[in-house]
């Protein structure tokens, strides 16, 4: 590389394919289900609770499914203690997969009833026309903590098993079929061996294994490497940094703003989200192809709630959690070409269905969840769960609104990762001024860590332990505990 920049990609070690992936046969004591959905999130239990009542249907009709075990897998202590509150969620999958309730009766907190657009400059702000993308009415906000909780409360009621603190480490493959999964050994001394409290892994055996395990999920890398899974444009993701506070000073819409402090050569912006008259969700979120080495999302945040736009809310208030996470970005040409394979379907995040333009991604999720169930139904019901009895998935996949919302917006992320702020904004709106007819081509796209990083001093950042604060004081926060002698 030239002198001053740096390459991401000379430093990253490749996936270790093998460890993620393993040939042993599965354990004499292996617990035997039918189906495992690896994630708790709402991908995860909506297509439990889709396949769950599908089974159920089955049987009260005379079916010959007989008694399916369905498991759900999360690496959490309990469900939603890895799913920061704060979100815009579009009800559609909630309506599709509970007709019978009311919206009254959905884990929302309110419907959208103002919103507002900014441009941030240093410490002044110009409020904006909202892009037709972001236009919120009819959505709600909502904490997805406590929509996890309620789907998983759903999901138990309906039959499934909901296996909390079972990380899942590993694939278990017969060739090219994937026979379940082995979970991570607990109680691991520094050395690795077996310390105080040590609990080995225990693999869970499936006809189906659905991976929605959320944004950059190993298991389901290591899966699409091992087929030769491939896309049109690689996935590129962003970091998410987001806080909740208890406020003195209600907000009274939800705002998004573009601009400061997010450099010009970078693609993210920032949201604050009422959740109730004295709490508010604040977050930035910033694609990780930036072109700085001195981009640090968390300080960026503690900047950014300096701004009086910010400051008049937090002001005074406490800070009562923080988290952070990657969202994929890629859209529709990095999406992968095939999602379910002999014994596997990809699902939610892990399959990257997320959608920029408008910053959705949950319905997406469950509806992909919803999909899945119903697709391993039908295999299930014909004793066939190899890659052509789950092809269904693919097709319904493929008509849904998820791709063809993708589609529409396929190229407007990627204008501004080629062309930048200005252009790449002044493209996008002619995208959706054409819905998606313009440019008429793929703008291609490279991986994040593909792109050159301008070697930049770190600047000193003091926080005040009141409106800003350390990342090791922020952890905190997030509730994250390991031990002090973890491998």
């Amino acid at each position: 590389m030239p002198n001053g920049k740096v390459l991401p990609i000379a430093h990253q070690p490749e996936l270790p394919v093998e460890r993620f992936i393993v040939s042993d046969a599965p354990d004499a004591e292996a617990v035997p289900m039918d189906v495992v959905f690896v994630g708790g999130g709402p991908a995860g239990l909506a297509g439990a609770i889709e396949l769950a009542r599908l089974v159920k249907k089955d049987d009260e009709a005379g079916g010959t499914l007989g008694d399916i075990q369905i498991a759900v897998l999360e690496k959490a202590a309990s469900l939603g203690e890895h799913s920061l509150s704060g979100a815009v969620v579009n009800p559609i999958a909630m309506q599709e997969l509970f007709p019978e309730l009311d919206m009254k009766d959905f884990p929302f907190r309110s419907p959208v009833e103002k919103e507002r657009v900014y441009l941030l400059a240093g410490q002044k702000h110009f409020r904006i026309p909202a892009p037709p993308t972001m236009w919120n009415h009819g959505n709600y906000i909502a904490s997805i903590c406590e929509i996890v909780r309620w789907l998983g409360e759903k999901a138990e009621a309906e039959g499934v098993n909901i296996f909390t603190g079972f990380p899942a480490a590993s694939l278990l493959v017969d060739g090219d079929k994937v026979q379940g999964v082995r979970t991570t050994p607990t109680g691991l001394a520094r050395n690795g061996e077996p310390g105080s409290g040590y609990a080995p892994p225990t693999d869970i055996t499936a006809r189906v294994t659905v991976l929605s395990e959320g944004t950059r999920g190993s298991l389901s890398q290591a899966w699409m490497k091992s087929q030769k899974v491939t896309s049109e444009n690689p996935q590129i993701f962003a970091l998410g940094v987001k806080e909740i506070w208890e406020t003195k000073k209600p907000l009274d819409a939800i705002i998004h703003t573009l601009g400061w402090p997010v450099p010009l050569d970078a693609f993210g912006g920032s949201f604050m989200y009422p959740l109730s008259p004295n709490q508010v969700a604040v977050g930035l979120v910033v694609g990780m192809d930036y072109r700085g080495t001195g981009v640090d999302v968390h300080e960026m945040l503690q900047q950014m709630k300096q701004h009086p736009l910010f400051k008049q809310y937090l002001d005074g208030g406490e800070m009562v959690e923080w988290g952070a996470k990657t969202i994929p970005e890629g859209g529709y040409y990095a999406m992968p070409n095939q999602r379910a394979g002999n014994g596997v379907l990809l699902a939610g995040d892990a399959a990257g269905f997320v959608e920029v333009a408008s910053l959705k991604g949950v319905h997406y999720a469950m509806r992909s969840g919803i999909l899945a169930a119903r697709a391993i139904f039908t295999a299930l019901k014909k004793n066939d769960t190899s890659a052509a009895g789950l092809a269904e998935y693919d097709r319904a996949i493929d008509s849904s609104y998820i791709v063809r919302d993708l589609r529409a917006r396929r190229n407007m992320r990627l204008a501004f990762q080629k062309y930048g702020f200005f252009l790449g904004g002044a493209m996008a709106s002619l995208m959706i001024a054409t819905k998606g007819l313009f440019p008429g081509w793929k703008i291609a796209s490279h991986r994040d860590s593909e792109v050159p990083r301008n070697v930049e001093p770190a600047e000193r950042f003091v926080p005040d332990g009141k409106l800003t604060f350390s990342k090791l004081d922020a952890n905190f926060k997030s509730g994250n505990a390991t031990r002090d002698d973890a491998p």
